[in-house]
């Protein structure tokens, strides 16, 4: 009986937060633009190695839709490269899909990522996000891929190509995220989010203006000086101004109205336990990431959002399908590994 060496590449994306973006309708001269936020703990996960045949398979029994875009990616990619030795990809973590976490790029980039390292080709994170199609609004789950963080990009260009990053602060590594997630909902994607987005009336210059301004001179410089105080602010203004903004199309400010309600508690719930910490001055930073339904509170500690979490059980506002976690953001991209197995 003879025991070979098995060459198996895994690969771990964290999720992101998209907080907001700065210009929707471009009436400043360039469109989209986002703030984004990489987080822990919310994940995408694959393992590649060879086979006799193409396999793509998923941890989760449930996770078709997964498969589908999978053998997709892994299409393109041997389109572009002309490789077609065949490969077994399995999917053993992935975000939920159309919930806010980017799951559509996380897992085209951990796919490319993988292929790429197997077959020795260097290639870049936005070329590889090019080629399957993703970043066409949005450019933070590319860089937030690439090296996690607090990111800022400069929406898509006229070439086609993925928006710049513009700005990547490490975010406080004692500031932690309340995520709320429904499952009873999904957010928009695709064809449908392109349509919603054209029902919309043009976001006035001068709301896209206080975005940018609110980005620029307090969430940036809230998080780099671990101000919590401007930070949240700024956080806060902007999710409202967008919020208003897209509500016709989503059905309020948030995607899910227990959501929403939730994370207003949590803010208020903030206030009154702030004591004499005055960073909890706006209570917290709230908002729903991209179309929902995911929803997030960002705390100045560990403690005030278990303080926070604490209250919110105890007024027993969670319903069947609503879930709660506490996070730290992640000043880190995806991480790849290498090792071999036995096979007998």
């Amino acid at each position: 009986m003879r025991t070979d060496s098995r060459r198996v590449l895994t690969l771990r994306a964290p999720g992101r937060l998209h907080l907001g973006f700065l210009d929707p309708a471009g009436t400043l001269g360039r469109r989209f633009g986002s703030l984004g936020l990489v987080i822990d703990g919310i994940a995408t996960e694959v393992e590649l190695s060879a086979a006799p045949a193409d396999e793509v398979v998923a941890g989760d029994a449930t996770a078709q839709l997964e498969i589908e875009r999978a053998t997709r990616y892994l299409k393109l990619l041997r389109e572009h490269t002309g490789l077609s030795a065949p490969l077994r990809l399995q999917l053993s973590r992935v975000l939920p899909p159309h919930a806010g976490f980017g799951s559509g790029t996380q897992l085209a980039l951990s796919i490319g990522r993988v292929f790429a390292h197997w077959h020795g080709l260097e290639l870049s994170s936005m070329t590889l996000a090019h080629w399957l199609a993703r970043g066409l609004r949005s450019g933070i789950g590319i860089a937030g891929f690439d090296q996690g963080g607090l990111l800022v990009d400069g929406g898509p260009g006229a070439d086609g190509m993925p928006a710049p990053l513009l700005s990547r602060i490490a975010f406080p590594a004692a500031w932690r995220v309340i995520v709320v997630q429904d499952d009873r909902h999904r957010g928009l994607s695709g064809t449908q989010e392109k349509q919603a987005i054209a029902t919309l009336e043009p976001l006035p210059q001068n709301l896209s203006a206080d975005i940018c301004h609110q980005v620029l001179m307090r969430v940036l410089p809230g998080a780099a000086s671990s101000e919590f105080a401007p930070f949240a602010a700024g956080i806060n203004r902007v999710q409202q101004l967008l919020g208003n903004h897209f509500a016709p199309a989503q059905g309020g400010a948030y995607t899910s109205v227990a959501v929403g309600r939730i994370v207003q508690f949590i803010a208020d719930a903030g206030r009154e336990l702030r004591g004499a910490d005055q960073s909890l001055e706006h209570g917290a930073a709230i908002g729903q990431s991209s179309w929902g339904p995911t929803g997030f509170a960002i705390l100045p500690s560990q403690a005030s959002a278990e303080a926070a979490v604490h209250a919110l059980r105890a007024a027993r506002l969670l319903e069947p399908g609503l879930t709660v976690s506490i996070v730290a953001g992640i000043n880190r991209g995806a991480v790849l590994s290498e090792h071999a197995t036995s096979m007998t």
